[in-house]
């Protein structure tokens, strides 16, 4: 009784914080807990070697990670999300899970489940996270597995973690990226993944790989652009997913419109991620050294409140993007960021060309664009949408 006393406090409803009237500053906080990972995946857009020296030593500290987590906490924030790199590679990672719990939080954990222990599994099972444990998968096979993963063994890791998420009855979903080293594994993939008690929809696909975040490494950086889903495979993706029509015609009600001269029309900013050594980044790709606040430094609270809204307010110079992505309505279709642009050229305000020709791809797809249109020069684009919008509603009425 005393272990559970230590683990559960109770207040009166007008003592928690929820109940006060407040909408919390922060509502979940991702903490990226180290770059460096057990995997030396193909496609990835960050991983450092698992025994990097220099990467190891600039780690924040068990301490330091707590104290993040106590201000998150402070703000209102009911979720953290534990992520790497691997974050199991951290020797403090149960401790931190507990702290967090213990402090009411929901916890989200990706992982690539190789390094899950008994113990590890009996800790998740005996204080659920209350969120289901994000699991990558890299193939279905050894040989693919240790393919993608870099990694001899890597697979019989995977599999005997997995297993123990299963034994334990913990909630767990699976995701992949789409490589073509995988695409003739596809179906027994989504088999397999939906035997899995917690999976109530088809696996979650990366496809349009994100460079890398650091802007470290030139010959990953080609691979991983060597990689990427052309644009045709990836609207025959979006097409797979169930009243796709209909939900595409929700989205473009919402969400299609010039964006103009400011930069930042995402969520940036409201929330954040702390990168492995103690920054707090408006978003979780974007580590442009301008647009990150050291919490060694500065309160996590002052970052949301005074620095980000600053920075949110940033306004794009180059010409190309204000001739293109600042009149192009198909806005709410294309990833165009600051955190792309960062990876992809090292600016904020750079256009990627793959990403503007996936939009398009995909406008003309659903009847938005014709077939040698630019989106920039499109004037009747209103209408356009609204009629789009209208027809995807009817065909979503007629097919339920």
């Amino acid at each position: 009784m005393d272990e559970v006393a230590n683990y559960v406090q109770k207040f009166k409803p007008h003592e928690f914080r929820i109940w006060q009237g407040k909408k919390p500053l922060l509502s979940q906080i991702d903490i990226e807990l180290t770059e460096r990972c057990n995997n030396n995946c193909l496609h990835c857009c960050i991983n450092q070697p698992e025994h990097d020296a220099d990467a190891l030593s600039r780690e924040m500290s068990t301490d330091f990670v707590k104290g993040i987590v106590t201000q998150a906490a402070a703000l209102g924030c009911l979720t953290v999300r534990f992520t790497g790199g691997e974050p199991l590679l951290r020797s403090d990672l149960a401790e931190l899970y507990l702290f967090a719990r213990r402090l009411g939080m929901q916890v989200i954990l990706f992982t690539n489940a190789r390094l899950i222990t008994a113990e590890l599994a009996l800790l998740l099972a005996k204080y659920p996270p209350g969120r289901v444990v994000e699991v990558s998968v890299y193939g279905i096979t050894p040989e693919s597995y240790d393919r993608v993963a870099g990694h001899d063994g890597a697979f019989a890791e995977f599999h005997r973690g997995v297993d123990l998420l299963l034994q334990h009855k913990i909630p767990f979903i699976v995701k992949s990226p789409k490589l073509n080293i995988l695409k003739d594994e596809q179906d027994a993939f989504e088999v397999w993944a939906a035997t899995i008690p917690s999976m109530d929809k088809l696996p979650g696909y990366s496809m349009n790989f994100d460079l890398r975040f650091r802007r470290d490494d030139p010959l990953k950086n080609a691979r991983i652009a060597k990689l990427r889903a052309t644009p045709e495979e990836t609207v025959a993706v979006f097409s797979r997913t169930p009243h796709y029509l209909k939900d595409m015609g929700q989205f473009c009600d919402k969400f299609m419109a010039p964006p103009g001269d400011k930069l930042f029309n995402c969520g940036a900013g409201h929330g954040t991620c702390i990168d492995a050594y103690g920054n707090a980044q408006l978003c979780l790709p974007l580590r442009n050294e301008a647009t990150v606040v050291d919490l060694h430094e500065v309160p996590l609270k002052t970052a949301l409140e005074k620095i980000f809204p600053a920075m949110r307010e940033i306004k794009a110079t180059n010409f190309d993007y204000l001739h293109r992505c600042a009149r192009c309505f198909l806005k709410g279709l294309c990833e165009q960021c600051p955190a792309k642009s960062w990876m992809e050229h090292g600016t904020l305000d750079t256009p990627v060309e793959y990403l503007c020709t996936i939009a398009h791809a995909q406008a003309r797809c659903l009847g938005l664009l014709g077939e040698e249109e630019r989106a920039w020069e499109v004037q009747d684009w209103k209408d356009r949408v609204a009629s789009f919008v209208h027809t995807s509603s009817s065909e979503g009425n007629t097919s339920t």
